[in-house]
């Protein structure tokens, strides 16, 4: 099931979702110290890309993991979560759109706080 689910998300606006977190990683890896952050928007780009049948486990993080959240959520991460949140409640005004909500607010959640979350 988490197959079509991915393939419909990935029609839907899931690929364009996706080159976007990647180009915000190219953007970020321009500086060195931007290189861990720019790591962070690929490895959630891979996420994006494919939600269905993945978990998010937040807020496995050290001091210099609280310190990079404070960070990115000062500079990306709360732009981010927020458009993760308003195509979430777009897609929950349908039924058929609400699965593809709870990832959209899966990803908000991960976008806010990405270090130290765990994909599974």
């Amino acid at each position: 099931m988490s197959f079509i689910g991915n393939l419909l998300w990935i029609i839907f606006g899931g690929l364009v979702s996706a080159l976007g977190w990647m180009a915000a990683g190219l953007l970020c890896c321009l500086t060195i110290i931007g290189i861990p952050f720019g790591i962070q928007c690929f490895k959630i780009g891979g996420m994006v890309l494919a939600p269905f049948g993945k978990d998010v486990e937040l807020g496995r993080f050290g001091v210099s993991g609280a310190l990079a959240n404070v960070i990115w959520i000062i500079f990306l991460g709360w732009e981010l979560c927020l458009a993760h949140f308003f195509f979430g409640i777009i897609f929950t005004i349908t039924i058929v759109g609400i699965p593809f909500g709870k990832q959209h607010f899966k990803l908000a959640g991960l976008s806010l706080i990405p270090f130290g979350a765990e994909i599974r």
